[in-house]
């Protein structure tokens, strides 16, 4: 579904990813899993078009995925970054609102992520600016839904979340798994991302150094010692 073959990349001059090769299939949840500075969230930005390609390639079902953030958005793949990057000025619902109406007429509607995140209902009218992390997060979560994307990108959905808000999240992401909805997801929380993933890569220096299933894994601890500090 989506291949990164032979990709460099990096900020301005500095070089962060060497040859970085990453194949998410279709129907499956991909972690991608590292020590700080190893390359997991430049893999993302450089996925999303918020950092050039060097060299190297990245096709989506079979082409050449598109140069601009916008473009990529619609060709299908939604994109929750770290930093959450909900509009803090704006309300729950009007925050809601600007990705239904630029990307509805699809099975996700407003009701439908406030279904999943009952919490954003009893927020509505809220600002961004009034919400906690993990309101944030479910808010980022589910405008991210309402693109209707064949491909979700997740960067650190648990970081800074309190353990309950945690399980929450694991719980809703685990629901969408079963749904079929393609995932791709960076997380430093070892647990949470292999309960949810099918495939996992490990990256260490820009590379890939370990790739295999999420029991293969949790079965090896020299890898989680050597590259993951776990």
């Amino acid at each position: 579904m989506l291949e990164l073959n032979a990709v460099n990349s990096g900020y301005g001059e500095t070089q962060v990813l060497y040859g970085m090769n990453v194949t998410a299939q279709s129907g499956r949840v991909l972690a991608i899993l590292g020590r700080n500075g190893a390359g997991k969230s430049t893999t993302l930005k450089t996925i999303m078009g918020l950092l050039p390609t060097k060299s190297g390639t990245i096709t989506f079902d079979g082409a050449p995925i598109a140069k601009r953030p916008f473009d990529i958005a619609k060709s299908g793949i939604a994109y929750v970054p770290e930093t959450r990057d909900i509009f803090p000025s704006l309300s729950v619902r009007e925050n809601l609102e600007i990705a239904s109406k630029r990307f509805g007429d699809g099975a996700w509607t407003i009701e439908r992520v406030i279904d999943l995140f009952p919490r954003l209902g009893e927020r509505l009218d809220n600002g961004g600016m009034q919400l906690s992390g993990g309101e944030q997060q479910m808010l980022a979560i589910a405008r991210a839904l309402l693109m209707n994307p064949r491909l979700l990108v997740l960067d650190e959905p648990t970081e800074g979340l309190a353990p309950i808000i945690v399980k929450l999240i694991h719980d809703k992401l685990q629901d969408l798994r079963r749904e079929g909805l393609s995932m791709v997801l960076v997380e430093q929380n070892f647990g949470f991302a292999t309960s949810l993933a099918d495939d996992v890569v490990v990256v260490g220096k820009g590379q890939v150094v370990w790739s295999g299933s999420a029991d293969e894994i949790r079965a090896d601890h020299e890898t989680q010692h050597k590259w993951l500090g776990v």
